[in-house]
């Protein structure tokens, strides 16, 4: 096997040579270009980025220019030649050229003959002059030494020079069979091509040996012309490392698999390669990984370290600790991972290397905001200092040593623990500010998602519905082509997370099931998009009230919460089991959990958005047990924490529980001034639920200040008109997202205020609407 040469670039340098003797006309000169520039740059400037599968276009093209001669023809038999016969095509033109070189002097001859595509230097001008060989003319085309073109044909030159004899001959047989499919058609062209044409040789001298000429082609080029299997493909090491090389970093950027088509295709190449490169072992390392075989994954991470280390120093060997904490943690071996990164720190502190050092720091910081049940005894026992510590000598040594990636993150981590902790929104804001600089100004395409994504949940976290879905929308449609799919898919999530709470369950499970199939065929993506989809299915059914189905999905959910889900996803599904223990009545078990989880938040220093969620669960609870007054200490400590950290879509629920207890008290009027003053900012965060149930406590104040009224009076009439539109308004945004129970209650309640009011008719047709509810609801659950 070669390492550079092969038939494909044989090909590409006389595509070359036609374009500098002119044979190429002047409006296909464009196209030929392009295909040449392809497949001789290492670039992905010429690569379609529009959507997924668009990423491997070049992959697909190496691999398939190597192994067939078909792509030449798809570019060039639309265009007729410039020169020769009138109304040949380029292909025709190009096959006569390739199908000139019948021998492996030809060959020779062919590669001794670049040397004159390329222009002359002073000396070889000089030289010539003395001589008397006229310099070239002006309109010949030659091709600059340092061009790309220039380039490719020096290369290649050379490394033709530099082979055996041996590995010689090998390239020229990979070229016939190579060429040889294209035999028919130019046999038809040419009339004068024969059956041993493919070898001037064996043509020359089948008058002389006769019969014997089959015997001398088969010992020389075996079964290659029989179109045999088994035979070897025209590889070279060069194609190789460049494939491993692209696919290996394809997998970093974008967090995918390798496409199961490119994937048998590169197999095959490597199969047929007599030499293995050791990178082959880490894209098996990275591919069995994503596939999340952890057994396979490990195996080959020792492998590539072993065979890479053999040459090495100790100097490498950070890396490999590296990945292999990045590994472990991935797969739920946690204090190994914590292990394997202290080891990684002080490895690279040994050996100086500041980069995976800072990568090393970075990961144990994040590590610890999700597992900080794992890291609490690591950050009291060790000098790594608390997180605003670490994350202050991150950014700093980030900056000195010209790290933008990290400097980014950092400044993006410093903004979400400020609003974790309930800080400054302003000093969260200044910090994604400055992170975006840093993006905008160094083009660092790949980490937009991470700083939308921020962004997003500020927007969230400040009420602003609208705005986080413009973000969404704005990151899918220009920066998801440049994102790793890890970010893609959280926003996609965050998309249809949205659309649920506004009851949208078929428009979220779509937008999810459009999602690119190859980049959900790695391993923890696929978890999370097959749990999320659990989860919006899980959120349908408990709305529409089939609780035997919720609890099949909440048992799957439930099963691997700890391992493998995220601390804010794992919070969510905690909520729909309360939400699920509630609705099958039991009160007591649903407490229960809510106050395990409120200790475990206050011992790990959680998020304060789910601590104050946690607070209103609570609050909530008691409401359901007919003890709302003892709720109030809990509902006025969320609205606190909730205006103090801006968290605007606890703060309404909050001031709702308030107004709710005050109801309860008798405090009507209070109570309808809160729900009066909050319920049109509700609508800006776009939550059914929300809304809807502050409807109904507006309801329920109103029916109380109806009952303080005196009978029959105009005021009494007022307020309960009141009370009947709200509950019409809590009933339309039940039904927005199919709550069964919810829009029963409302049904009841509008019953009850028109039976109140003496209008018994339109009472019966509540009553019967209840009844038609419920019997739906059967029947969906059936």
């Amino acid at each position: 096997m070669s390492r550079f040469l092969n038939p494909a670039k044989i090909g590409l340098l006389a595509l070359i040579e036609l374009y500098t003797k002119k044979t190429v006309p002047t409006d296909s000169i464009v196209d030929v270009l392009s295909f040449i520039t392809s497949h001789i740059i290492d670039s992905d400037a010429q690569a379609s980025f529009s959507t997924p599968k668009g990423r491997w276009k070049r992959a697909e093209t190496t691999v398939s220019l190597v192994i067939s001669i078909a792509d030449f023809e798809k570019v060039l038999a639309p265009h007729t030649a410039a020169s020769g016969m009138p109304g040949r095509s380029l292909w025709y033109v190009f096959l006569d050229r390739l199908w000139k070189i019948d021998s492996l002097d030809s060959l020779h001859e062919f590669f001794d003959h670049c040397s004159a595509l390329l222009a002359k230097t002073r000396d070889e001008l000089r030289h010539d002059a003395e001589m008397g060989i006229p310099a070239p003319a002006p309109e010949v085309i030659l091709l600059s030494r340092n061009s790309p073109f220039g380039a490719f044909v020096r290369r290649s030159q050379l490394e033709f020079t530099r082979l055996r004899f041996h590995d010689a001959f090998e390239l020229w047989k990979d070229f016939v069979k190579y060429r040889q499919v294209t035999a028919t058609y130019y046999r038809k062209k040419t009339p004068s091509f024969q059956r041993l044409s493919f070898d001037n040789v064996l043509l020359t001298g089948e008058n002389d040996w006769g019969s014997g000429v089959e015997a001398i082609a088969s010992v020389t080029y075996g079964d290659m012309l029989r179109d045999d299997p088994t035979s070897t493909l025209p590889v070279s090491t060069d194609d190789i490392e460049k494939l491993l090389e692209f696919q290996i970093e394809q997998m970093q950027k974008y967090g995918n698999r390798v496409p199961l088509e490119i994937q048998h295709q590169f197999h095959d190449l490597l199969n047929d390669s007599f030499m293995i490169p050791s990178l082959s072992h880490y894209l098996s390392y990275l591919d069995a990984w994503r596939a999340g075989d952890y057994s396979t994954s490990f195996d080959y991470l020792h492998r590539y370290f072993d065979y890479t280390m053999q040459n090495r120093d100790r100097s490498f060997y950070q890396y490999a600790l590296m990945n292999l904490a990045v590994l472990q943690a991935d797969f739920g071996c946690y204090k190994e991972a914590i292990s394997a990164m202290l080891e990684t720190v002080s490895t690279a502190r040994e050996n100086r290397d500041m980069t995976c050092l800072n990568f090393a720091l970075n990961w144990l910081f994040h590590f610890g905001r999700a597992h900080p049940e794992i890291t609490k005894e690591l950050e009291s026992n060790s000098m790594l200092g608390t997180g605003k510590e670490s994350l202050a000598f991150l950014r700093s040594r980030a900056k000195e040593t010209g790290m933008w990636t990290l400097w980014s993150s950092t400044l993006m981590s410093e903004a979400k623990m400020s609003l974790s902790n309930g800080e400054s929104v302003a000093t969260a804001i200044e910090h994604l500010v400055r992170s975006s600089q840093i993006l905008v100004e160094r083009n660092m395409k790949n980490m937009v998602g991470s700083q939308l994504s921020i962004n997003i949940a500020l927007w969230d976290r400040l009420g602003i519905a609208y705005l986080s879905v413009a973000t969404c929308e704005i990151f899918i449609r220009c920066h998801a082509r440049n994102s790793i799919f890890d970010d893609e898919l959280k926003v996609t999530s965050r998309q249809a997370s949205m659309l649920t709470l506004k009851g949208k369950y078929d428009e979220a499970l779509e937008i999810l099931e459009g999602m690119d199939a190859n980049s959900l065929r790695a391993w923890k993506p696929s978890q999370y998009w097959h749990k999320f989809r659990g989860i919006i299915k899980l959120r349908r059914d408990l709305h529409r009230n089939n609780l035997d189905g919720a609890e099949l999905l909440l048992s799957q959910l439930l099963q691997s919460k700890n391992d493998d889900l995220e601390p804010d996803l794992a919070f969510v599904v905690d909520s729909l089991h309360i939400e699920c223990l509630v609705r099958r009545g039991n009160l007591d078990q649903a407490f229960l959990k809510v106050e395990k989880m409120i200790s475990e938040l206050r011992d790990e220093n959680r998020d304060i958005a789910l601590r104050v969620r946690l607070l209103l669960l609570k609050a909530e609870l008691l409401d359901k047990c007919g003890r709302p007054q003892k709720g109030f200490t809990i509902a006025v400590r969320a609205a606190n924490v909730a205006w103090r950290a801006r968290l605007i879509p606890y703060l309404w629920p909050s001031i709702g529980a308030i107004a709710n207890i005050l109801t309860s008290l008798g405090e009507f009027e209070p109570a309808i001034q809160l729900l009066n003053a909050i319920l049109p900012r509700t609508f800006e965060c776009e939550n059914a639920i929300m809304t809807a149930k502050l409807y109904s406590y507006l309801g329920d104040a109103n029916m109380g200040m109806a009952g303080k009224m005196p009978p029959k009076s105009i005021k009494r009439r007022e307020f309960m008109t009141k009370a009947l539109e709200a509950i019409e308004k809590a009933f339309n945004h039940y039904s927005s997202i199919e709550d069964i129970d919810k829009q029963c209650e409302m049904m009841a309640k509008k019953a009850t205020i028109m039976k109140v009011s003496g209008d018994n008719v339109l009472a019966n047709d509540y009553a019967a609407a209840y009844l038609a509810i419920r019997r739906d609801a059967e029947r969906m659950t059936i």
